[in-house]
């Protein structure tokens, strides 16, 4: 059985290489696999613009309260 891997996009706002920024980018988890950062992602300067970069279809997990301060919200 094959397993399949899920991908996960994580926005971002003013990290240290894109500051002031809105930054989107796909993270990709597989349980055979190590996971992580691809180097699949949107810029934008606004939280509408960089959403409107995003796959059709996804769906707003919003953010965890463990979340680094840095992440705005999930889509998986």
């Amino acid at each position: 059985m094959m397993e399949e891997s899920l991908s996960i996009w994580t926005i971002t706002r003013n990290r240290t290489d894109f500051p002031g920024k809105h930054v989107a980018r796909r993270h990709i988890v597989h349980p055979l696999t190590a996971a992580g950062p691809t180097e699949d992602h949107f810029v934008a300067d606004k939280l509408d613009q960089v959403r409107a970069c995003l796959p059709p279809g996804l769906i707003n997990l919003g953010r965890n309260g463990a979340d680094h301060p840095i992440i705005v919200e999930s889509w998986i």
